[in-house]
C-alpha cells in the first residue's frame, strides 16, 4: 500500500499545482475582460482575439480545476444525507462512484474529444471571427481536463481503500477537505445539541 500512497501524494501535488494555476487564470480572465470593456467604452475599439482568450481562459479554469475540486472535496455532495452515514459507508460509496461513474465518464470524455483536438491541431483550425484565435489549444483542454480529473480520481480511490483497509486516515473527515456546506451543517448540529443540553 505504501507505493500507492506515495503515488497518491504525487498526484495530489500535481492537482494542487494545477489548481493554483487556475486561480491565476481567473485573475487573468478578469483583467482581460475589464481591459477589453474599458477600451471598448473609451475608444469604441474591440478585439475578437481578446474576447476569445477570455473564453479560452474560462474553459481552462473549468476543465483544469475539476481535479483540484475533487482533491479539496468541493464538488457537489448531498451533505445532509452523507453526514448521517458511517465513515466506512461514505468511503464505500466513493469507491463505487469512482469506479462505476467517474472512471467511465472520464474515459468516454477523453475518447470522444481527442479526435476533435487532433483534427483541429493537424488542420490548424482558426476561429471564423476576424482576428480570432487558433482552436486546438481550447479543444485540447477538454481531454486534458478529463485526464487530470481521472488522475485525481485514482488518488482518491487509493486514499479510500487505504482507509477501508486500515492503512490510512479518513480523508472525508479531515477538516481541510470538508465542504463549506458540511462545515455549516456540523455547526448547526452542534448548536442544536448545545441547546438541547441546555434545556435539560
Amino acid at each position: 500500500m505504501t507505493p500507492l500512497l506515495s503515488l497518491s501524494r504525487l498526484i495530489d501535488t500535481i492537482s494542487t499545482w494545477v489548481g493554483k494555476l487556475t486561480m491565476w487564470l481567473i485573475l487573468a480572465t478578469t483583467l482581460i475582460s475589464a481591459g477589453n470593456a474599458l477600451v471598448r467604452k473609451a475608444f469604441n475599439q474591440s478585439s475578437n482575439g481578446l474576447l476569445e482568450i477570455q473564453w479560452y481562459l474560462f474553459a481552462a479554469v473549468f476543465m483544469l480545476g475539476a481535479g483540484y475540486g475533487f482533491l479539496k472535496n468541493s464538488h457537489v455532495r448531498i451533505d445532509f444525507i452523507s453526514s448521517k452515514l458511517s465513515d466506512r459507508t461514505r468511503n464505500w460509496i466513493d469507491v463505487v462512484g469512482i469506479l462505476v461513474v467517474l472512471f467511465p465518464f472520464c474515459s468516454i470524455g477523453i475518447s470522444l474529444c481527442w479526435p476533435f483536438f487532433m483534427q483541429a491541431y493537424t488542420s490548424g483550425e482558426i476561429s471564423t471571427n476576424a482576428g480570432g484565435l487558433i482552436r486546438w489549444p481550447v479543444y485540447g483542454l477538454i481531454p486534458l481536463g478529463f485526464a487530470l480529473l481521472m488522475m485525481q480520481g485514482l488518488s482518491e480511490l487509493i486514499k479510500r481503500i487505504a482507509f477501508l483497509t486500515g492503512n490510512g486516515p479518513d480523508v472525508l473527515n479531515a477538516e481541510e477537505t470538508k465542504s463549506d456546506e458540511q462545515k455549516h451543517l456540523e455547526e448547526l448540529e452542534k448548536k442544536a445539541a448545545d441547546m438541547l443540553a441546555g434545556d435539560k
